[in-house]
């Protein structure tokens, strides 16, 4: 693995985020049906560890990155001209385990911190409807919830987009390039800075397919999601190239050798 030493994202033009949709979809056509299987194994998995009492949903925060690594090395591998395979959820169990749970734990710290400053600000009706897990069955009350926080809906969703920006990248740059969590997650929010543009673009052509898969009972989701998986792998390795072989240093007493095929 590439080791992440004086990285720097690319910056990219605002017409490459179409261009990430595209080559997302392209990954997912190379295995539509085990990319099906795999997020669904995911969401039960995930789902079922959520609903162990207590410690079931801050485990499962902590497990997150894990698993996304799990679906971005199989990304990878289909980049690579190699075979999806259910062994791949496993990798971020296998490698760097202790640095991705790592990186779960703080961005679980950091939403328990925005959350606490929104019940300070005045926003403690919405953060308990928040933190309880189960939406209100009344939408009216969430409704008044968001209307009495205020100013404290301002702050939570400025402070969870900086999140979010610093968690986008990380968990990739923590497995395939060997960068500390807190680092990684300067350098995830710095290269989402770099590529608003990208990103904003990117952005709405979620929103836009996510309003058509909704459309006929919400089975264009069953490609959406995967996609949504896979166009993220494409916008890491477009903004994180992957080091080409010919760019490492070669081996000691190469330099004297013919290479095989070369005139």
């Amino acid at each position: 693995m590439t080791q992440g030493i004086n990285m720097e994202p690319q910056r990219l033009q605002a017409g490459q985020g179409w261009q990430w949709m595209k080559q997302g979809y392209a990954l997912f056509m190379k295995a539509p049906l085990l990319w099906m299987v795999l997020l669904l194994i995911c969401f039960i998995a995930m789902a079922g560890l959520s609903a162990i009492p207590v410690v079931g949903e801050p485990l499962s925060s902590l497990l997150l990155p894990a698993v996304m690594v799990g679906l971005m090395v199989g990304c990878r591998a289909l980049e690579q001209g190699e075979e999806l395979e259910l062994a791949h959820l496993f990798s971020g169990f296998q490698q760097h385990t202790a640095q991705l749970v790592t990186l779960g734990g703080i961005a679980l710290v950091g939403q328990f911190l925005i959350f606490g400053l929104m019940m300070m600000v005045g926003g403690a009706t919405l953060v308990s409807i928040l933190m309880s897990g189960q939406p209100p069955q009344d939408p009216q009350v969430m409704a008044q919830a968001i209307a009495g926080a205020g100013f404290a809906v301002l702050i939570g969703v400025a402070l969870f987009s900086v999140l979010l920006m610093a968690m986008q990248f990380a968990p990739m740059l923590v497995y395939f390039n060997g960068i500390a969590p807190v680092e990684a997650m300067k350098l995830s929010f710095r290269a989402f800075l770099a590529n608003i543009g990208p990103m904003l673009v990117y952005g709405v052509a979620f929103i836009l397919l996510a309003i058509l898969a909704s459309i006929p009972m919400m089975l264009g989701w069953l490609v959406l999601m995967p996609v949504m998986i896979t166009s993220l792998y494409a916008c890491y390795s477009g903004i994180f190239p992957p080091q080409k072989e010919s760019e490492s240093a070669p081996a000691a007493g190469d330099d004297d050798k013919p290479t095989e095929g070369t005139l």
